[in-house]
């Protein structure tokens, strides 16, 4: 076969398997018309036949190979680096709208447990959504409030919003308030005052740990009924100290803690003790 008169290789179309088994098939019927069989063929014809095959093939392009991912590997200081940067610069929380009823529950939810006045910034940065819809909606709660006249008030004080309750309402809640204070002591407050007379001054975590339980609630009541005082801060711990009052001296009808009774007759004897207690 000659190349004569073929376009160049460059222009040469992709092989065709069913073409070229039709030419061999025809080559074949030629070489039978003149009685000779295919392998009696010109070589060179043939040679000529292969070698275009083969100049056919290679001009197919070559299936392209993705090659695989390169993995990076960090040292570990490096790794442990980025990561750390990661931890001080998390990802931002997304910044949504709230639905308005959703947005006054969730605000309202926030100011009934704060004791001081928050900011509308913190509320904001609290619920992810933006600073004038958390505006909007103290506005909006506040006026709902004032509409239905209920039993508490939203105010702005200085740059925060406070829960308080109306003014209307001052002398029953007043009168509560005074009414609570005259009722008797717990016998969990006459202990953790007992404590705090003979140990004074001391802290809340002393005081819970002669007890065995947490105080906090206690202390609250004492406090507010002006029994006991805080005194200073221990140095050892930054912790508050704690004292009794003259208060105190004078509902028991003391002159001073000197003359509170000695707490040794009040203890029950070490027998005693070891008998309920082998392993003490």
């Amino acid at each position: 076969m000659s190349d004569e008169g073929q376009p160049p290789a460059a222009a040469r179309a992709p092989i065709s398997w069913d073409s070229l088994a039709a030419e061999l098939a025809a080559s074949r019927a030629e070489a039978a018309e003149r009685g000779e069989s295919p392998a009696d063929g010109d070589p060179a014809a043939w040679d000529g036949a292969a070698a275009d095959l083969a100049a056919r093939v290679a001009e197919r392009p070559a299936p392209v190979v993705e090659p695989p991912p390169i993995a990076v590997v960090r040292d570990e200081p490096e790794a442990r680096a980025v990561d750390e940067e990661a931890d001080l610069h998390p990802e931002p929380e997304p910044v949504l709208e709230l639905d308005d009823h959703l947005l006054r529950g969730r605000l309202e939810a926030l100011l009934f447990v704060m004791d001081d006045p928050v900011e509308e910034g913190t509320l904001a940065s609290a619920l992810h959504c933006p600073p004038d819809q958390v505006s909007r909606g103290l506005a909006q709660l506040a006026a709902d409030y004032d509409d239905r006249r209920a039993g508490i008030t939203l105010r702005r004080v200085g740059e925060g919003w406070r829960l308080y309750t109306r003014e209307e309402h001052a002398d029953v809640v007043g009168q509560f308030l005074v009414d609570g204070a005259r009722s008797k002591l717990t016998q969990a407050a006459l202990e953790t005052l007992a404590v705090i007379a003979y140990r004074q001054p001391v802290t809340r975590a002393r005081i819970s740990a002669i007890r065995g339980v947490g105080v906090d609630g206690v202390m609250r009541t004492l406090l507010g009924r002006g029994l006991v005082q805080e005194v200073g801060t221990d140095p050892d711990s930054g912790g508050g100290l704690y004292a009794t009052t003259p208060l105190f001296l004078e509902r028991l009808g003391l002159a001073g803690l000197d003359e509170l009774p000695e707490l040794a007759p009040l203890l029950p004897e070490t027998s005693a003790v070891l008998d309920e207690h082998p392993d003490a």
